[in-house]
């Protein structure tokens, strides 16, 4: 069936009528030209079965545990935690070291400067973004979804 409009219409208007999202001038247009045109009213009605279809389609999803990465164990958690505590450590003593040799090393003032001025504007952008996370943590629709 050739779905194209032997009155030269717009059928990519059936989608936002069938959506409601058109203005009212084109909603009007869309709803005459309907009733006036068989070859659009039909591909029209084929959309809104296919998106009925959609619409009540339901998907079987993978179940929770499938999507579970938290440790297995006592075990894998234990060494999960200290891991990840030594890797915090680890970063913390290395910038610790690095920013003590930049402020006593032979560099000069402007290394200095564009060293300790990257590295304060990274750590602002960090806690601003801690901070919008935080706030928006508290009203988060989605923070019980484990998926």
């Amino acid at each position: 069936m050739s779905t194209n409009c032997p009155t030269s219409f717009d059928q990519t208007l059936l989608s936002g009528y069938l959506d409601h999202e058109l203005t009212q001038s084109d909603d009007q247009r869309v709803r005459l030209h309907l009733e006036d045109c068989d070859r659009c009213r039909r591909v029209f009605l084929d959309i809104e079965i296919m998106r009925e279809t959609a619409m009540s389609t339901r998907f079987d999803g993978p179940a929770d545990d499938q999507w579970d990465e938290s440790p297995k164990g006592g075990l894998s958690l234990a060494t999960r935690g200290l891991g990840w505590t030594m890797v915090v450590i680890w970063l913390a003593a290395v910038t610790a070291f690095g920013l003590w040799h930049a402020a006593t090393g032979p560099e000069s003032l402007i290394e200095k400067l564009l060293i300790f001025g990257g590295l304060t504007g990274c750590v602002l952008l960090f806690v601003s973004v801690l901070i919008d996370r935080i706030r928006s943590s508290r009203t988060d629709r989605y923070r019980e979804v484990k998926k």
